[in-house]
């Protein structure tokens, strides 16, 4: 969770490019790298691809499950936990709430990632990730930073 116009960075949400800018790069492109190299694994921003998160420091894992339907308990306790604070009403509503984690638990059963994303009151974002790491399907060649 954090302020909207931090989630709203885009630079801060993609790991950092594979080439080195050049001295004659635009300026926003040396400051892109820039800001990603320091600020790419510190950040609990979520990467601009759910998969990312594989890169991202283990600090930054909330929590490992080996089944499904228990990252989908812990992604039903924190939309309990934040479900009050939902700037849409649609949102609040409980049956909302279980309706994503049976999907949720569904797309993890076959190998996906989920990502949710809620506006809270006052200009904060929730982001909620569940990464499939056995391998994922998406990047096999990511590996785990978290085993168990």
């Amino acid at each position: 969770m954090g302020e909207k116009a931090v989630y709203d960075k885009e630079s801060i949400r993609r790991p950092l490019p594979a080439e080195e800018p050049t001295s004659t790069s635009p300026s926003d492109v040396v400051e892109r790298r820039r800001e990603a190299a320091v600020e790419w694994r510190a950040t609990e921003v979520p990467p601009i691809e759910t998969v990312l998160w594989l890169v991202k420091p283990p600090a930054r894992i909330r929590g490992t499950w080996e089944e499904p339907k228990e990252a989908g308990e812990w992604l039903g306790r924190q939309l309990m936990e934040y479900a009050p604070r939902f700037a849409s009403a649609r949102d609040r509503v409980a049956e909302r709430s279980v309706a994503y984690v049976a999907s949720a638990v569904e797309r993890l059963t076959w190998g996906g990632d989920v990502s949710l994303g809620f506006y809270l009151t006052r200009p904060l974002f929730l982001s909620l990730a569940l990464v499939t790491c056995a391998p994922n399907c998406t990047r096999p060649d990511l590996p785990c930073p978290v085993r168990g």
